[in-house]
């Protein structure tokens, strides 16, 4: 969008003391300027950048207000980000956004529809703005539905002082800025500067628990460790390992998305991208959410040495991991590290033989739980094949189900449940362009 980014050029009447450098600084101020002084920008194209916004984020209603809340919500400063760990806060910081909240409520009283200065109407449009859909590319539904009650709410507050509670009583609920309202990230490390900045993965795929057939044990086992890390008890790194396509990292999504509502946060991270560990440990140490750092389909080639910056973090490095974080990973390999024969023979010439194994072996030992997935036998498959059929409506008869399952799994992967899961998909597809002819 055309006002991603701050811009240097602000509205000479902007006081703001901690709510500066919004991510749409620049649209923030032509707002106010083209509101308090009739001039200073052109309203079409701010008129245009609002329903952008809109249409990105799912606002509806008053969009300015939506505007404003979204601002506050999304802005991590001193004020934020500490109400977002204790709730509301005293003293001269909590002074500092009054003056900050008293302006932001005064914005909230003017009356965007004075813009429509020849008589169309588009302001006051948008003062009742009726989005066509109800998705946002970039927030849950959840989030979403928040910020634009949480804009509902301030427009109805009689005061400075109920104007900030409403707000702080946002932060205190949702927490603040991106790690507020996002449940997923990846990291991007800049080859330049050798910064890494932690960016929202804004469409995470919606799986559960119960979409998973089968597997009680593992997940009752990852259940478990996750709840103790969530309630603030000791809680392990965990290594899902095992045969390909039986719903490993399938169980590590559907966990986030399960205990998301309680603070939990993913972030994903390659194996190239392992030097950056400490920097974003570094970033989320002091935050108020959990931490899961994850790792798919984790494993290293005897010439690959990013596993020892692995190690470091886990444990064995002077710093110490923070308690707000945990390492998820996926692998195929139970010890992650290639092994092949002629490790044997190079053995015999090791004469620290032992010391070689140990430091092969001695990652997979810093993952307190382990968790083996294996295939499903002929009788699990078919029950998964069933369980996924009946959810997607699929009426082909249990004989002739089972049938084209089978011919199916033996040209596509073999048993388990991705190949079942794409089994179902081939059907739907079959149907649907039945249905069409």
């Amino acid at each position: 969008m055309k006002y991603e980014m701050t811009d240097e050029r602000q509205c000479k009447n902007n006081t703001m003391i901690l709510y500066r450098n919004l991510k749409y600084q620049r649209l923030f101020d032509d707002i106010c300027c083209l509101l308090e002084t009739g001039d200073g920008a052109d309203p079409f194209a701010c008129a245009n950048q609002l329903i952008e916004m809109a249409v990105a984020y799912g606002f509806r209603g008053n969009l300015w207000h939506c505007f404003l809340a979204f601002c506050m919500a999304n802005h991590e400063n001193a004020y934020s980000t500490s109400c977002e760990i204790v709730g509301p806060v005293s003293g001269t910081l909590n002074s500092l956004a009054r003056h900050d909240f008293a302006r932001m409520r005064q914005l909230f009283s003017l009356d965007i529809g004075v813009l429509d200065k020849g008589g169309d109407g588009i302001w006051k449009m948008m003062m009742q703005y009726e989005n066509p859909s109800d998705t946002s590319r970039f927030f849950n539904r959840r989030i979403r539905d928040r910020i634009v009650e949480l804009a509902g709410a301030l427009e109805l507050t009689g005061s400075d002082e109920e104007f900030q509670k409403c707000v702080t009583e946002f932060y205190r609920e949702f927490g603040v800025g991106k790690f507020g309202l996002n449940k997923a990230f990846h990291i991007h490390m800049d080859e330049d500067t050798r910064g890494v900045s932690i960016e929202p993965i804004t469409r995470v795929e919606h799986i559960t628990l119960d979409d998973l057939v089968g597997y009680e044990l593992q997940k009752a086992k990852l259940i478990e460790n996750t709840e103790a890390f969530i309630e603030g008890r000791a809680a392990n790194n965990v290594l899902l390992f095992g045969d390909s396509g039986t719903g490993k990292s399938s169980s590590i999504k559907a966990i986030l998305n399960q205990y998301y509502d309680r603070g939990l946060r993913m972030i994903e991270v390659y194996k190239h991208q392992f030097r950056g560990l400490s920097d974003v440990l570094e970033q989320i140490k002091d935050r108020n959410y959990k931490f899961i750092i994850y790792m798919d389909d984790l494993s290293f080639e005897e010439y690959e040495i990013e596993y020892k910056y692995l190690k470091a973090i886990i444990e064995g490095g002077l710093g110490i991991k923070p308690q707000n974080v945990l390492i998820y990973a996926t692998s195929n390999r139970r010890h992650l590290i290639r092994e092949k024969f002629s490790d044997k023979r190079e053995l015999d010439d090791d004469l620290h033989s032992n010391d070689t194994v140990q430091e092969k072996l001695s990652l997979v030992a810093r993952f307190g739980v382990t968790i083996y997935y294996g295939s499903p036998d002929k009788k699990e498959f078919q029950k998964i094949v069933k369980v996924l059929a009946d959810k997607h409506h699929v009426t082909l008869p249990e004989e002739e189900l089972y049938l084209e399952a089978n011919k199916w799994e033996l040209s596509h992967g073999g048993l388990s449940g991705r190949t079942a899961a794409q089994f179902i998909t081939h059907l739907l597809g079959k149907i649907k362009q039945e249905g069409d002819l």
